[in-house]
């Protein structure tokens, strides 16, 4: 196999980072909104998530997706614990948006005015133990337009400043990245991907910007791994045991939906193929669907790096492999 496979290119911005990159939402632990709802995937072992980190980095994993609100802050300091003296070796990127309340790790609402902005991007850098960012992400998926063409000028500015190298939109509406595209040093929209949801208009607009594609949820929040069972309840500080509306694939209390994972079974054979793991499975997936696609697959443990990592060594999965999906699936 070619080494090419194992990286790729963050867009126009001329960065490299490798294929896979791994996604620091997991490791914030434990976290809420104002009425008491799970924002985390429930309890962790920082000194676990600080080798989980060093391990990927070991395993040629060079991109690390984090956010401020991840843990109240909780997550970016941990990253940063992690990297150490490799800081220069990889590409961060992190998010700004949201308010929270690091005392009660609490989120307590969200703010899409500049003057934030610079205060969240100040606030990132002291957390992360870094003078830049590589990647800054805004994380207000449905913002409006007129405030992003706002926002995107002040990251242009920060590009300037040397606090960033480039900028991006969390989004999954393709109309809205479009607005972010139109910065000269927008490289990238972050939004869903995934076997079972597909997101060709913003995979569309990719190819049509010059911009990478960072897929968050690769995994489906879990149900690609095959760990999941119907009807087994998640501990009470998980997310997906009190899912909000944008979390399809389980219900309150109630664990996975048997729908979803049915779906997943059948989908078995052909990602598990060539010695693969059905997560590695499902990577090799979002790698085959497009050549700009950077998937950022959630971890806790040395374990999940290992296995997530050994994806790249895999590669994608052919044409013949898609096509068997897309019989599956119906589409």
């Amino acid at each position: 196999m070619e080494s090419t496979t194992h990286t790729r290119a963050l867009g126009r911005s001329g960065i490299e980072v490798s294929a896979l990159g791994f996604g620091c939402w997991a490791i914030g632990g434990e976290w809420q909104s104002t009425d008491g709802q799970p924002l985390g995937w429930g309890r962790v072992d920082d000194d676990e998530s600080v080798r989980a980190v060093r391990r990927a980095l070991d395993l040629g994993v060079t991109f690390f997706d984090t956010a401020d609100a991840y843990g109240t802050g909780h997550s970016e300091r941990l990253l940063g614990r992690a990297l150490g003296k490799h800081r220069a070796d990889v590409v961060i990127a992190t998010k700004w948006g949201n308010l929270f309340d690091e005392r009660t790790r609490t989120r307590t609402g969200q703010d899409d005015s500049p003057e934030h902005a610079r205060r969240a991007l100040t606030a990132s850098l002291r957390r992360l133990g870094t003078d830049h960012v590589d990647l800054y992400q805004l994380h207000i998926s449905d913002a409006d337009p007129e405030s992003a063409a706002r926002l995107r000028d002040v990251c242009e500015e920060f590009v300037r400043e040397g606090l960033i190298r480039a900028y991006a939109w969390s989004t999954d509406d393709p109309a809205r990245a479009a607005v972010f595209a139109e910065g000269p040093h927008c490289t990238a929209v972050q939004h869903r991907l995934n076997i079972l949801q597909d997101a060709p208009e913003l995979l569309a607009l990719c190819a049509e910007s010059d911009l990478a594609s960072i897929n968050r949820s690769p995994l489906a929040m879990g149900l690609l791994t095959g760990k999941h069972v119907a009807g087994r309840a998640l501990e009470s500080g998980d997310i997906r045991n009190a899912p909000p509306a944008w979390l399809p694939g389980f219900s309150a209390n109630g664990g996975a939906d048997p729908a979803w994972l049915q779906r997943v079974d059948a989908l078995r054979d052909i990602l598990t193929s060539d010695g693969r793991t059905l997560a590695q499975g499902a990577l090799a997936w979002i790698w085959a669907r497009s050549p700009r696609t950077i998937p950022i697959p959630g971890f806790r443990t040395v374990v999940q790096a290992e296995e997530n990592a050994g994806a790249l060594a895999k590669g994608p999965l052919t044409e013949t492999q898609l096509a068997d999906v897309d019989l599956v699936l119906g589409r």
